[in-house]
């Protein structure tokens, strides 16, 4: 199989090790869409690997954009595998495997419409991690379980 050039940045964040299919929702967790205006941004889709049991996985680059760690933490929740490379000209400064711990707040909304945290209440929504890949959520207050966070994400 023939390897895929992606061109390397000066500056900015390559997130690698995306679960196939998405990386959409990571650009969605960016807040990067056809409204965006800003630095360039790759995306690569389906792109062949030996690290992924499945084979394949996404990469998403964007130029001049360092992440901050809840940004990371959300990401981890979609994509529990991904690694953060922060790129300072041309090289690499930091690199880190996404990690979300066994309990959230304040990054998913709660998939039941009548939880105390949707209903108008001054609550911060909190889960407790069931399962990091895939990633499952249980409701601190309702005990609802969420699996398609990225629909939920705050």
């Amino acid at each position: 199989m023939e390897d895929i050039k992606i061109a390397p940045i000066r500056n900015g964040t390559v997130i690698d090790h995306i679960k196939k299919g998405q990386a959409l929702n990571v650009l969605k967790i960016l807040g990067i869409n056809e409204n965006t205006v800003g630095p360039t941004i790759t995306l690569a889709m389906h792109v062949h690997t030996k690290k992924d049991p499945s084979g394949w996985k996404d990469i998403v680059k964007m130029e001049d954009k360092e992440l901050n760690f809840r940004t990371a933490d959300k990401i981890s929740l979609i994509a529990p595998n991904a690694t953060i490379a922060i790129i300072r000209d041309y090289y690499v400064a930091k690199k880190y495997t996404v990690r979300i711990g066994d309990h959230i707040k304040g990054l998913v909304n709660c998939s039941n419409p009548n939880c105390i945290t949707n209903v108008g209440e001054p609550v911060e929504p909190e889960f407790d991690i069931v399962s990091h890949d895939p990633p499952v959520l249980r409701c601190t207050y309702c005990e609802r379980y969420t699996t398609n966070i990225s629909e939920n994400l705050l």
